[in-house]
This record gives structure tokens, C-alpha cells and sequence, in this order.
């Protein structure tokens, strides 16, 4: 593995923890270094980590507020 990947990886702990969980990317990243755009996205979409899901969250927590809110009238 390169040793840029590398650094990539140990900068961000999220990047080691689904590594750990889905070894398979030891070997794509080891073979593709350029699959690793490919490896983040996947790291993203399972932590939820994308702006979307950023957006669904506060619209859920604005959502509970809201009817914590009209529960109390």
C-alpha cells in the first residue's frame, strides 16, 4: 500500500475502524490505490457521515421538538 494511503488512513480513526470491519479493503487498496475515493464514500454511506444524513438528522431532531412542543400545549 502506498505509503500516501497510508497517511490518509491514520489521519481519520474512522478510516482505521472500517477498515478493521470490512478487511476486504486491505486488499482492493493494497491492489488499487486509486479505489480509495471509492473506500471513503463506502465508509461515509455506513457511518452515515453525508451530507444528506446530516440534513435527515436535524430534520428528525427538529421533528421530535416539535411535537415534544405541541405535546406540552
Amino acid at each position: 500500500m502506498p505509503l500516501e494511503i497510508q497517511f490518509k488512513l491514520k489521519e481519520n480513526p474512522l478510516y482505521i475502524k472500517y477498515l478493521r470491519e470490512n478487511n476486504i479493503w486491505y486488499k482492493r487498496l493494497i491492489r488499487d490505490p486509486s479505489s480509495f475515493n471509492i473506500f471513503v464514500e463506502e465508509m461515509k454511506i455506513k457511518y452515515k457521515l453525508r451530507p444528506t444524513d446530516k440534513l435527515n438528522k436535524v430534520a428528525d431532531t427538529i421533528n421530535v421538538v416539535s411535537n415534544l412542543l405541541s405535546s406540552m400545549i
